[in-house]
């Protein structure tokens, strides 16, 4: 009877760590996925918050990024107040390598897009980020 019982521990035992292993795995894929706000999902925040049907939300968000897009493609500067601005830099020609063969290439001139976050913006995420940091420790 004890060799049993020894058998059975030892396989609820095995069981539970696996069990453990498989949500701890789950909870870094969570905790990983955490930071990403879709589309999607600030459509179903208006829905939800402000009271707009479902298409009325997705189209709101999609016009939104549309025009910031097209303000882009223009040319101009987009500024957000309390939230950032997003800009538009030309970056010169430069000489690059390629790095299997060492052999100098020309990295052509290109327009690149800029964000930079507001003060506002940028004091309330090291407000909140100061408490996650505590718990990490």
């Amino acid at each position: 009877m004890n060799d049993v019982n020894t058998v059975e521990i030892q396989s609820i035992l095995a069981a539970d760590l696996d069990r453990a292993m498989i949500e701890a795995r789950q909870r870094t894929q969570a905790e990983k996925d955490l930071p990403t706000l879709t589309k999607a999902e600030l459509a179903e925040l208006l829905f939800e918050q402000v009271g707009l049907n479902k298409r009325e939300a997705k189209d709101m968000v999609e016009t939104f990024f549309d025009e910031i897009r097209n303000a882009l493609e223009r040319g101009e500067s987009v500024k957000l107040s309390g939230f950032g601005n997003f800009q538009l830099r030309d970056k010169p020609q430069r000489p690059g390598r390629n790095p299997k063969t060492g052999e100098e290439i020309p990295i052509t001139a290109r327009r690149v897009v800029t964000f930079h976050a507001s003060q506002k913006l940028k004091g309330m995420v090291e407000a909140c980020s100061v408490p996650a940091l505590d718990r990490a420790a």
